[in-house]
């Protein structure tokens, strides 16, 4: 299997928002699940790691909007992991048409012992003679996400369909709820160009998240936490 994954893909209606282009959190979505189909590929993935007690967890993950397809274009999506550090990888993704960029991103991951709760290393996932991709979409570090409290703008209840098989909610469906939490007009004028966000703890069905939101040069730094004030997720989008 090689060490990147491309494949083409038709932008159906399912993954279509209002404007019949590739919704925001389906962006994600798609990512997500490349990443997934590659590391079962490359022998390290939820298939081979679950038996030995072993759990992929996503720390954060930033990407950048050039262009989002509209319903039935036909695009080219890749993923390829970066050579890793002690506890933590990275991995990238692009989204093209015809050699032009539309999407990008790179998501930093870390692998949870679930026996003793402590993080494994990189060494005991990748082979010692893995060959990687020479290439990253870019090379500057994650943003320093401002995790503090916020004026309060939406409240989110975690039901049955946000959890995935961790039983926590499942990272994706947090940019859904998100995405709820604006209107369509708001999505629609936001022009957006970057969505980042950072992971910073679970919940689970039934808990309350509430989103605060605060604006600060043309971004929107969010965070949800718990009604106890724990924060579970910070957000950064960069509009305009």
């Amino acid at each position: 299997m090689t060490n990147k994954l491309s494949k083409e893909i038709t932008i159906l209606p399912s993954v279509c928002d209002s404007s019949a282009a590739l919704g925001v959190p389906d962006t994600f979505a798609l990512f997500m699940d490349i990443a997934t189909e590659h590391a079962c590929a490359l022998g390290c993935g939820i298939d081979a790691l679950a038996p030995r007690g072993l759990f992929w967890l996503t720390v954060r993950t930033r990407v950048r909007f050039f262009r989002r397809p509209k319903m039935l274009e036909r695009v080219t999506l890749s993923t390829w992991p970066e050579p890793p550090g002690k506890l933590k990888a990275d991995r990238d993704y692009t989204l093209e048409q015809n050699g032009t960029l539309l999407a990008a991103g790179k998501t930093e991951w870390t692998v949870l012992d679930q026996k003793t709760g402590r993080l494994r290393p990189m060494a005991d996932v990748f082979a010692p003679d893995f060959d990687f991709w020479p290439e990253a979409v870019w090379d500057e570090p994650f943003t320093r996400l401002l995790d503090a409290a916020m004026p309060e703008f939406a409240r989110h209840t975690v039901r049955s369909t946000d959890i995935d098989l961790g039983g926590h909610m499942n990272n994706v469906a947090y940019l859904r709820a998100l995405a709820a939490a604006f209107s369509v007009s708001e999505w629609q004028g936001m022009n957006l160009r970057e969505l980042e966000i950072a992971y910073r703890a679970s919940c689970f069905e039934g808990d309350t998240l509430i989103w605060e939101k605060q604006e600060s040069g043309g971004d929107l730094s969010l965070r949800a936490a718990l009604p106890d004030g724990k924060t579970i997720v910070l957000a950064r989008l960069a509009t305009g």
